[in-house]
Order: structure tokens, then sequence, then C-alpha cells
């Protein structure tokens, strides 16, 4: 097994395209062809990590957040970032990292927070835009369901919870074959008229070029009639956060408990609170106080992240509770759901999660 089979199924599932603008998430250090011996899958990619992931005979390191964010000039091994990466290149050992795109991928970081919580009803707190297209495509009626089986297998027409979706309308296609044609209906110089078939389905954008590739090559026609509309629907199925609602209602103070618990916490830092009960749940991996308003829109009850700064907690204005768990807790079951995915596609694969606590905040 190469390592590039194992980045192209996580990039399959949570594409590079949905990553931030300020993301590097992507294989960071090493040779994607290079076979792949044994994976550790951590938090963080430090120091400790790496000599980790040497003990351990690994030469593949999946880690969610980047060692390197910002362009390195030099490689003089004055700070944690450039020893780490010198250190990964003399030791043949893989980077990489699966960060904004995996908290962006519907059954990524912030599902398993909901999980964990036993939450219900699971959505995106705020869908991404901009990032789905419809492709209609003209096809002679006899062929139209061999081409849409084509342009299915290939990623287009899944929506949610529901694949091969399409929408068909019957018309009439025309057209002259020229000189240097060859037609596959209709003879040179000679007007046409065919029984066609408008096949429109939706593709996301990394799977575009990929499904335009399988319906040329499956449609019987030499010149293909097709158009690419670029839509500004929200994709409900794919964005930063989620929201979801308990089986039963809980006491305020049981359900931080609960949080508490579930998440190891050292401490929580909570807003007053201002409901006896809760039930709607609002929660973001990571750093999320940037989705506040997106939780008092869909009226949450608490809205569960980490990184608030001080004046930010003014801002829920006593119409939910903010509960800042700390970063490093919102997220540290990603390297178990790393570990799931993978296991589940290759059964076979070798890795070990991290032994290695990588918080950098330390709690008297």
């Amino acid at each position: 097994m190469t390592i590039k089979e194992i980045t192209s199924f996580l990039e399959s599932l949570a594409p590079l395209s949905s990553q931030e603008s300020y993301d590097n998430s992507g294989l960071i250090v090493g040779n994607q062809n290079g076979e792949l011996t044994k994976a550790l899958i951590c938090l963080d990619s430090t120091e400790a990590v790496v000599d980790e992931a040497i003990e351990n005979g690994c030469n593949l390191i999946i880690a969610h957040h980047p060692i390197v964010f910002k362009g390195l000039k030099k490689l003089t091994g004055k700070n944690y970032v450039e020893r780490v990466v010198l250190k990964c290149i003399k030791n043949d050992i893989a980077l990489y990292a699966i960060h904004t795109n995996l908290d962006n991928y519907r059954f990524g970081v912030n599902h398993e927070i909901g999980s964990r919580l036993g939450l219900e009803n699971l959505r995106v707190l705020a869908p991404k835009q901009g990032n789905l297209n419809k492709i209609a495509v003209y096809v002679p009626r006899p062929q139209v369901n061999e081409l849409a089986s084509a342009m299915y297998a290939a990623g287009a027409g899944s929506i949610g919870d529901y694949k091969d979706c399409s929408f068909q309308t019957e018309g009439k296609g025309t057209f002259t074959p020229i000189q240097n044609a060859n037609p596959v209906i209709g003879e040179l110089n000679v007007a046409e008229e065919v029984a066609e078939t408008k096949l429109e389905v939706l593709v996301d954008d990394h799977r575009l070029y990929g499904v335009i590739a399988a319906m040329k090559n499956a449609h019987p026609y030499e010149e293909v009639a097709y158009d690419i509309v670029g839509l500004k629907n929200e994709n409900q199925f794919e964005g930063a956060g989620m929201v979801g609602e308990l089986k039963q209602s809980l006491s305020t103070k049981d359900f931080l408990k609960l949080v508490k618990e579930t998440f190891n916490c050292g401490i929580i830092r909570h807003t007053a609170i201002v409901k006896d009960e809760v039930k709607r749940i609002a929660f973001c991996g990571g750093s999320g106080s940037f989705l506040l308003s997106d939780a008092i829109r869909y009226n949450a009850d608490v809205y569960i992240t980490g990184d608030f700064k001080y004046h930010e907690f003014f801002d829920a204005e006593d119409k939910l509770v903010i509960a800042d768990i700390g970063h490093f807790e919102s997220e540290q079951f990603t390297i178990n759901l790393l570990s799931a995915i993978l296991t589940k596609k290759f059964p076979n694969f070798a890795h070990c999660l991290t032994t290695i606590n990588t918080n950098p905040i330390n709690y008297l």
C-alpha cells in the first residue's frame, strides 16, 4: 500500500478544496508514492510525536493540525516547526494533515462530538455556499440510463442520504452534420431531429471534472452538448459546526457535568446559566467563536467550543450558554475518528494512535 492510497481515500471524503483559505491540509512532508509501512495518528505533530513514530516504525504521521501554516523560508531548526520538518525528512517520515476539511466533513470532527454527547438529528450549523454545480446534458432517450449511471459512478447525483438523483425532461434535439463530422445519428449535410432527454444532476466542486470526463466517455455523440451552472445554494451537508438535540432535556448544570466528564475537561469556562433546562446543543471543534451567531440563530440552548476570548462571552447576551471546554478537549477524539474511518476502508491498515498528550494547556 502506498501513502497516496491512504491520503487519496481521506481526500475523497474530506477534499482539500473544502478546507478554509488559511489552512494547509494535505501532504506536508514526504513522497506520496512511497510504500507505507505503518502510520501514527495524532492531533498535533510535535517533536515528541515524531520520536514516537520513529520508535514504532511508522513512516507516515496523520495529524489533524498542520505543523506548517505559513511558508518556511529557512530550515535551520530554530523553532519546533522547523525541527519537526527536519526530523521527518531525516527519518523518511511522511507528514499529512487533515484539518478544516475534516471539520467541514459531514461525518468529521463535529459529528464525532455530537455522537459522543448522544445527540440526535445532527445537522451542519453553518453550511458552505458556492461549492455545488448543476450539470445539464442532452442525450438520445435510449442512452439516458447508461449515461446517468456513468455520471453517478463518478460522483454526480448525491444529495445527502440520497444517491442517483437527477431530473429528466424530454425534448427534441436538432443538428446538421457538416464536413469532417462523424455522426452517430444522421448524414452529412442533412438536417436531423432526435428525441433527446435533458439530464440534470448536482455535482460537488471537487468531483466536477471527473464527472465531466465520465460523461464525455459514456456519451454516444461525437460532440456533447452540456451546461455547467455554478450554484449559490447552501450545501447542507458540508460546513462548520453542528447542532443537534438531546433525547431528553437535562438541567443545564447536569448537562455541563456530562460534557466535562465526556471530554475530560480540566475546567469549563461558561457564561451565566440563563436556562434551567437544555435540549438543543450547538457545537464546533477547535476555535469556534465565529459561529456564535449561528448557534443563536438556531435557538440553541448551549454552544460548545474552545478558545473564546473574554469580550466574546458578552456576545451571548443571555440567549444561550457558551461552554468553552478547550481547543484540545473538543478535538481529542479526532484520532479515534480517523482510526475508525481508515480501518473500515482498509481492515489490515497498520497504524497506532499517539499516546502523547499534546495539549499545551495545563490546569491546577
